[in-house]
């Protein structure tokens, strides 16, 4: 049996401001949005529509917003 990932990313439905919808993570039932000064805590709720993402998914998302992918190792701890 493997662990659960310590983060778990999610990416929101696309809207017109963020037509490749917005990153999402949680980190120990916190949710956290990436915005243009880091990460940002939400709360706890998951977003309706909004999507699960691997680990790779999330940095080829970074890669098309043209964000450095180490971005998905500073998600705070709640």
């Amino acid at each position: 049996m493997t662990r659960p990932e310590p983060v778990r990313f999610l990416r929101t439905e696309p809207t017109m401001a963020y037509p490749e919808g917005r990153l999402l993570a949680l980190r120990d039932a916190q949710l956290h949005v990436l915005a243009p000064d880091g990460w940002t805590r939400l709360g706890r709720g998951r977003p309706a529509g909004a999507t699960w993402l691997t680990h790779e998914d999330a940095e080829d998302w970074l890669e098309r917003e043209g964000w450095p992918p180490t971005l998905l190792d500073t998600v705070p701890r709640a």
